[in-house]
Order: structure tokens, then C-alpha cells, then sequence
């Protein structure tokens, strides 16, 4: 009967060290987040309470969403600047057609439909003009958020029905809306990445684009479906902000996309590229979230907030280089 017990045991210490190995990225983020959970809950009596939890995945879900299309980015070796300027383009768009004259889900289509076709023209400038991820980006960035204002007349679009208004403001069975959509878009993307030929040829790409080549993968084709993949999903963040602040606001969105890139590289997500995950990066936003709700629940000055908040990012980047 030992020897039994004794294999057994045997032969579960290399699977537990085979996971831990594989999962490593992600279990030393996890571990951050508890460490930053516990200090806090001892720092203010207030941070456990359900009320301020429920606000701070609310207050990250954006960021989250936003996240796991830049996430598909940084896996191919590029970058999404873009992220927060087409959110406020998609907003203006989505709010102006939601002030209930037209059925709601044409406010929604038409804000995704934004989106993607920003991202569309992020991944064809790349991909087919060879320009650096970095460059087409940016220069989207610029462009939306002028297109943003252009649309708006530089003001912020009210008026919106109440239909609208729940997809960022409501609640069921007690849980804000948004929570439930960021839910659904992380098993989504997980899926994506993990379970389909999709997800599949993005790794390759990241690890070795050469190689990809040569075996016969459409880079090209892919890296443009990467890109408006994550112009969707900043759009259906602009929507979410929209609903949320009752009006599509023009300006909104400011920084959002290096939250989103500090979520992913924070999550384990590699610069280098060909490394990745869904729930890493859902763990990385959930850190900055805790870390901004804990330094507001502390009374910390915003402009220090604003100084640690720069200080995490750059330590994730020099973490993530030398892992």
C-alpha cells in the first residue's frame, strides 16, 4: 500500500511542477494581487467591504476589455495606441444614435462598427504598408480622437435613453452590467486564443513571424484581424463609458490605452511577443484597479497617484525583460 502511496506521489510532484512551470507568469501576478489585497485590507477597513470590491472590478472592466485586444497585439510584437482615442470615437457615434429615435442595437452596431474599422486600417497600415505597429497606431490615435471631435462639435452628446444608459450604469442580481460583459468577452478572447486555429497562428506569429511565413500562415491577413479585434474592443469600451457617464463624451478615454498595455505586460504578457494570456491580463488590470482604489481609499495625493502609478508600469517592463 506505501509503494502505492509513493508512486502516486512520484508521479504528482512533476505534474505540479510541470503547471507551476507553465504557468509561472501568471501565478507570480496572482500572488502580487493577493500580497496588494491583503496589505490594503489592513491599511483601510473600507477595502474589503462588497460595495467598494463590486466598484473596482466596475472601474477596471474598461480597462480589461481594452486590454485583451492589446494583449493580441503585444503577442504578435505590436502595440495599439490607439486603444483610448477610437473609444471616444465609438462613444460620440454610439451616443448620438442612442437618444432612443433609433432601436438600440443600432447605436451599438454602429460604435463597434467604428471601432472596427479603425483597428481595420491600424492592422492594413502595418501589416500590407509595412509600416511599425507603433507608427500606425499613433497616428490613429491622433486622427479618432480629432474625428471624435469633429462628430461632436467638441461637446458632449446627452440625452440618452434609458436602454442605453443600463449597459453602463445597471445592475442584475445585484452586479453592474459591465462586469458581465467583461466576463463574457474574456471567455470569448480566451477561446479565441486558446481553443481555435485563430489564436493558434497569433502565438505563432509572435514567436517566430519569419517562420510563420514559412509554414505557410497569411501573417498579413491575421495581423489585420488582430488589430480589428482589438478596435472592437475599444469600442465596446466606449460604448460601456458612454452608458456609464450618460453621454458620449469627445475627450474621454485619455491614457486608457497605456492602462491597457500596463494590464497585459503586468499579467505576464511579453513584449517580445509569442506569450499571453486572457486571464493574466485580467489579473494585471485588476492590480492597477486595486492600486488606484487603494491609494484613493489612503488619501493619497493625485499627482502622487499618478507618479506610482508610472513607477509600476516601468518595474513590470523591466520585470517582464528579464523573465
Amino acid at each position: 500500500m506505501s509503494k502505492i502511496v509513493t508512486a502516486h506521489e512520484n508521479k504528482s510532484q512533476p505534474l505540479l511542477g510541470n503547471f507551476i512551470k507553465a504557468n509561472i507568469r501568471i501565478l507570480q501576478t496572482v500572488s502580487i494581487l493577493i500580497g496588494m489585497i491583503i496589505l490594503l485590507s489592513i491599511l483601510s477597513p473600507y477595502f474589503l467591504q462588497v460595495r467598494n470590491l463590486l466598484n473596482v472590478v466596475r472601474q477596471i472592466s474598461l480597462i480589461a476589455i481594452i486590454g485583451m485586444g492589446v494583449t493580441m497585439c503585444i503577442i504578435t510584437t505590436g502595440i495599439d495606441l490607439s486603444s483610448g482615442s477610437v473609444l471616444a470615437l465609438a462613444g460620440v457615434i454610439a451616443a448620438s444614435f442612442g437618444q432612443g429615435q433609433h432601436p438600440l442595437i443600432v447605436a451599438i452596431l454602429l460604435g463597434l462598427a467604428a471601432g472596427a474599422v479603425a483597428g481595420f486600417i491600424n492592422g492594413s497600415i502595418s501589416a500590407l504598408g509595412g509600416i511599425p505597429p507603433f507608427i500606425a497606431t499613433l497616428g490613429m490615435m491622433t486622427a479618432a480622437r480629432g474625428l471624435a471631435l469633429i462628430y461632436s462639435d467638441g461637446r458632449p452628446i446627452t440625452g440618452l435613453s434609458e436602454a442605453f444608459e443600463f449597459i453602463g450604469g445597471g445592475y442584475i442580481l445585484g452586479i453592474p452590467v459591465p462586469i458581465y460583459i467583461m466576463v463574457l468577452v474574456a471567455v470569448i478572447s480566451h477561446i479565441l486564443l486558446k481553443h481555435t486555429k485563430f489564436g493558434k497562428y497569433v502565438y505563432a506569429i509572435g514567436g517566430n513571424q519569419q517562420a510563420a511565413i514559412v509554414s505557410g500562415i497569411n501573417v498579413k491577413k491575421y495581423l489585420i484581424m488582430v488589430y480589428t479585434y482589438a478596435g472592437t474592443l475599444a469600442a465596446l469600451s466606449g460604448i460601456i463609458l458612454a452608458a456609464r457617464l450618460s453621454a458620449g463624451q469627445p475627450t474621454a478615454g485619455v491614457s486608457y490605452e497605456l492602462d491597457a498595455i500596463a494590464s497585459a505586460v503586468i499579467g505576464g504578457t511579453s513584449q517580445a511577443g509569442g506569450i499571453g494570456t486572457i486571464p493574466g491580463t485580467i489579473i494585471g488590470a485588476l492590480i492597477m484597479g486595486v492600486l488606484n482604489n487603494g491609494l484613493v481609499l489612503l488619501n493619497v495625493s493625485p499627482y502622487l497617484q499618478m507618479v506610482l502609478k508610472g513607477v509600476v508600469i516601468v518595474v513590470a517592463v523591466l520585470l517582464d525583460k528579464k523573465r
